[in-house]
């Protein structure tokens, strides 16, 4: 697919970007490279590849989920200017 370079006006104003006028045909070459890779990668047979979700499958470190705190609601809500059944009261914002 080429891009002509009108076309890569259009686009940088739809994106709302700013382009000089000697890199348009730059950009439009460059654009118009990537379209074609994507061309030719939608032509690609992909049935039974798995989608990873990165492309390095990253494994993450997790911790055990064990309790390490002790509760100290009783001693923040000392702190609260207003509070009710366990909870913050805090000044309406919205009517």
């Amino acid at each position: 697919m080429s891009l002509l370079t009108d076309d890569v006006k259009k686009i940088a104003h739809l994106a709302r970007v700013g382009i000089n006028e000697e890199n348009v045909a730059s950009y439009a070459q460059d654009l118009s490279a990537m379209l074609d890779l994507m061309v030719q990668m939608e032509e690609l047979n992909t049935d039974g590849v798995i989608p990873m979700s990165h492309p390095l499958d990253p494994t993450q470190r997790l911790r055990p989920d064990k309790i390490t705190e002790t509760n100290q609601r009783d001693k923040f809500q000392t702190l609260a200017s207003q509070t009710e059944a366990g909870l913050y009261l805090v000044p309406k914002v919205l009517d």
